[in-house]
């Protein structure tokens, strides 16, 4: 299960051109050996649009779809956010134990102004700060840009999401996290077996040259700068 977030700050500007940098955790990615097209390419991809969600409503999936986008977008050297299906590990991670936060300690008091060190200090679970912020934030998106966050181009959502980051959209107290969980749960989607929704077709594993749940990969241990040749493999047995 998704642990709370640990860190108020903002994790990286959105304008920063490092955004993207933790997807670099290979010098020899599958994408600089040339295997990042062959390997996804070929795989279907359902659309988006025909996925029956578990938890959001129609609104809070068209802000998801739209958040997700920029903040692991599709232009740029491997899959996006969107073509990885990181919506659809949300909302299933959303209708699950982490959404309802089944086994964390949720009693009060709660001290919106505590260091994280101190843990949650929400009285509400993941799921209902997702349903409570969404709306908030598509009214201050509204009275600042004239329209819901989804509605705007790209480079007003970078803003409105940078502004987001940084505190600066007011919400209160109990939302405060907002925005870390959100991009928390991008990258788990974006990273996680795709057993768990997000992921599609191994498409980021194949991207940094992850092996996956392979149970025989010791003998890679110790190499290097040497791109794996096998490809992926997730724990249901699929290949990518």
């Amino acid at each position: 299960m998704t642990a709370p977030p640990q860190n108020p700050k903002p994790h990286f500007p959105l304008s920063h051109p490092g955004r993207r940098q933790f997807l670099r955790v290979s010098a020899a990615s599958f994408a600089a050996a040339g295997l990042w097209p062959s390997t996804v390419a070929a795989q279907d991809m359902p659309p988006l649009k025909d996925y029956p969600r578990a938890w959001l409503t129609e609104n809070e999936w068209v802000f998801v779809l739209a958040a997700v986008a920029r903040l692991i977008p599709s232009d740029g050297e491997g899959p996006g956010a969107i073509e990885a299906r990181v919506p659809v590990f949300i909302d299933r991670e959303l209708a699950g134990d982490f959404g309802a936060a089944t086994d964390w300690y949720m009693e009060g008091p709660h001290q919106p102004d505590a260091p994280p060190e101190l843990g949650w200090q929400s009285p509400l679970s993941p799921a209902d700060i997702y349903r409570a912020a969404i709306p908030l934030f598509d009214e201050w998106c509204v009275s600042r840009h004239g329209t819901a966050f989804a509605d705007l181009d790209a480079a007003m959502q970078d803003e409105a999401l940078t502004a987001l980051e940084g505190g600066d959209v007011p919400l209160p107290p109990e939302l405060r996290d907002f925005f870390d969980i959100l991009l928390t749960n991008t990258k788990e989607g974006y990273f996680s077996d795709p057993i768990h929704g997000g992921n599609h077709g191994m498409a980021a594993w194949v991207h940094i040259g992850f092996p996956g749940a392979r149970a025989h990969y010791r003998e890679w241990v110790g190499r290097h700068n040497i791109p794996y040749p096998l490809g992926p493999v997730s724990i249901s047995g699929e290949r990518a």
